[in-house]
């Protein structure tokens, strides 16, 4: 195999060692829907435990193939379910890719059609590194408003999660002809927020794993939020190397979020190079199904410096303590003194006429 990197099984055994690593860090779930469209990286969040998530889209392809002489177009659509699982940042889905393809070959003037699942996988992707978990080294900037939204190099620190998966070949697929009915995919996804505008994502994955011709992909995103938080774009660079298929592709697009729990999204995109030459576009959308409660913490379990400090149980006793020697209020109006003031005045009174009846010579 002519690849970046030759399949072998030192290569499971590396990909084992990575998913067995002790899991560490915390999610973010969001108030509004955080969806992968309209690119095809993957983010390094999970959805929050207990959200549904379905990301849906219909696509057409134009497909060309100069050394081959071939010329074909794709009607697909593709569909990503997404389920926030046990806990935070621990994330369960599904990813399909249905393709109607009308293959021509000019030499013999043939028309082949082929039909089936181009993607079909199953897999759990675990957030084990999250800058964002100390939100004392996250604060913002209460006197700049540059120093907020300027880069800065610590913002090139990722949020890091792994991702275990297996592809499904079911029954005579000619998309995969002769390959196994189960292969494995292994990826590590990474997400760092350059400004709270801009967003870079890359993802690495080893892909058809166990099959004779295993993949090697990267996958680099950036997006950008306007003005109006509802919009955003992207652009997005992916390349693919293994023996059964290479290619260099960029895409870009647009997403609107129409409700907090739904969006809408465009996207086109092409190859870099003529075997084959690919131009496609697509529409689609992500909706949110949002099951998700805070979990309550009691104040006393909660960490000192995450809501005004420490509160000490006596802090109370020692304020009203304050208040009665202090005054506070109505107390600092003047309203006579009380009655044991008036039994104190009287004691210092008697005492003050009978020392003065006391002859002294």
């Amino acid at each position: 195999m002519n690849s970046l990197f030759a399949y072998s099984k030192s290569y499971q055994y590396v990909l084992s060692f990575i998913f067995l690593l002790p899991f560490v860090g915390i999610s973010q779930y969001t108030d509004v829907i955080n969806s992968n469209r309209p690119g095809v990286s993957v983010s390094a969040y999970a959805v929050g435990k207990n959200v549904i998530q379905a990301e849906m889209g219909l696509f057409y392809e134009q497909k060309d193939h100069t050394l081959l002489n071939t010329e074909s177009n794709i009607w697909g659509t593709d569909i990503s379910l997404r389920y926030g699982l046990l806990f935070e940042k621990l994330e369960l889905n599904y990813e399909g890719t249905f393709q109607d393809q009308n293959l021509t070959y000019l030499n013999f003037d043939l028309v082949a059609k082929r039909r089936d699942f181009t993607r079909n996988r199953l897999g759990l992707k675990f957030l084990v590194y999250d800058p964002f978990k100390n939100p004392e080294a996250n604060k913002p900037n209460l006197y700049s408003w540059r120093a907020n939204n300027k880069f800065q190099l610590k913002n090139l620190l990722p949020a890091v999660s792994l991702y275990g998966g297996a592809n499904f070949v079911l029954g005579d697929n000619p998309f995969y002809i002769g390959e196994p009915t189960i292969s494995y995919r292994g990826m590590i996804a990474t997400q760092s927020r350059l400004t709270p505008r801009f967003v870079l994502i890359t993802n690495t994955a080893y892909d058809r794993i166990t099959t004779d011709d295993p993949e090697l992909s990267y996958t680099i995103s950036l997006s950008h939020a306007f003005r109006n938080p509802k919009w955003s774009v992207f652009v997005e660079h992916q390349g693919i190397d293994s023996d059964r298929y290479s290619d260099l592709l960029i895409r870009g697009g647009i997403a609107h979020l129409l409700k907090e729990n739904l969006q809408l999204d465009f996207n086109m995109g092409a190859s870099l190079k003529n075997t084959p030459t690919r131009i496609f576009f697509g529409i689609g959308g992500s909706y949110r199904m949002d099951f998700h409660k805070d979990k309550l913490k009691p104040i006393e379990d909660q960490d000192a410096d995450q809501n005004g400090g420490a509160i000490d149980k006596k802090a109370m006793k020692k304020k009203k303590k304050e208040n009665k020697e202090k005054g506070s209020g109505a107390e600092d109006i003047d309203l006579g003194p009380s009655k044991k003031q008036l039994k104190k005045l009287k004691k210092a009174e008697k005492k003050k006429k009978k020392d003065s009846s006391e002859i002294d010579f």
